[in-house]
């Protein structure tokens, strides 16, 4: 199987990933593959591993694309695109910031995809004794959250407000997978990160369920972006994606649909 291309966008380094996926839908062997040519996306930080999923497998079937993927905050990448970045499709963590995009016209028909929420992250033997939101109110602990300007915090803050909670913050990172690694190396007592994420991080973290974060629900629309170098060749990406496979991949990682 060929590799699939990840960048990384906040480190800026580049990573060789190739994950397993379901089979793509039955194709006729026969004919022949006319599907050739790199597709860029730009993607929010929380889609890391379904995503590299999906990208390998669609690269499995179709032998002359290359899918490389930057991986970020989705606001930070939306400020990419803005400032001329290339890219061919946006995949955000929220529909606010597709919607910055939109306004400038820069996307093609944004489509709401998935769904998540968000959970508390604890290290593995939860050391802290976290039991639920209101201890990220305890100055005594260590508390990491995502940076509001991303989706993430956003959605934390809004979670805070609905409950009249205060958090004690120690550290805002600059995405969802910074505020996980924070927990999964021991530096913080808990995160608010996305349930997907504490799944994709099984036994370096455990995770504690939220039930008020049902009420804050983060939205994932994706779009094929108006300066798309081959426009027909990220569509076709973007109906892998949102195929009954693909949302199996994404289902399987934790997202729900809307």
């Amino acid at each position: 199987m060929k590799r699939l291309t990840v960048i990384a966008a906040a480190a800026g380094i580049v990573l060789l990933a190739g994950c397993a996926a379901p089979t793509p839908e039955a194709t006729d062997s026969t004919a022949p593959d006319t599907l050739s040519g790199t597709i860029t996306i730009l993607a929010a930080a929380s889609l890391t591993e379904s995503l590299d999923a999906l990208a390998a497998q669609f690269e499995e079937a179709h032998p002359d694309v290359d899918v490389v993927i930057a991986y970020g905050g989705s606001s930070a990448l939306a400020e990419q695109i803005i400032s001329g970045s290339p890219a061919d499709i946006f995949f955000s963590a929220n529909e606010s910031t597709m919607k910055t995009l939109t306004d400038a016209g820069l996307t093609v028909d944004p489509t709401v995809l998935l769904t998540n929420v968000l959970e508390i992250a604890v290290p593995a033997g939860n050391p802290g004794g976290v039991t639920g939101l209101a201890d990220f109110a305890n100055a005594d602990l260590t508390v990491a959250l995502c940076d509001p300007a991303v989706p993430c915090g956003s959605a934390a803050q809004k979670l805070f407000a609905a409950t009249g909670i205060t958090p004690s913050v120690d550290t805002l990172e600059e995405d969802v997978k910074a505020a996980l690694t924070k927990v999964s190396l021991g530096e913080v007592d808990a995160a608010l990160v996305y349930v997907t994420d504490v799944k994709a991080a099984g036994d370096d973290v455990e995770g504690l369920e939220v039930p008020e974060a049902a009420e804050v629900v983060n939205r994932y629309p994706i779009s094929l972006l108006a300066d798309a170098a081959d426009a027909d060749l990220a569509q076709a990406f973007i109906d892998f994606v949102s195929s009954p496979d693909g949302l199996t991949v994404f289902a399987d990682a934790g997202f729900g649909t809307p």
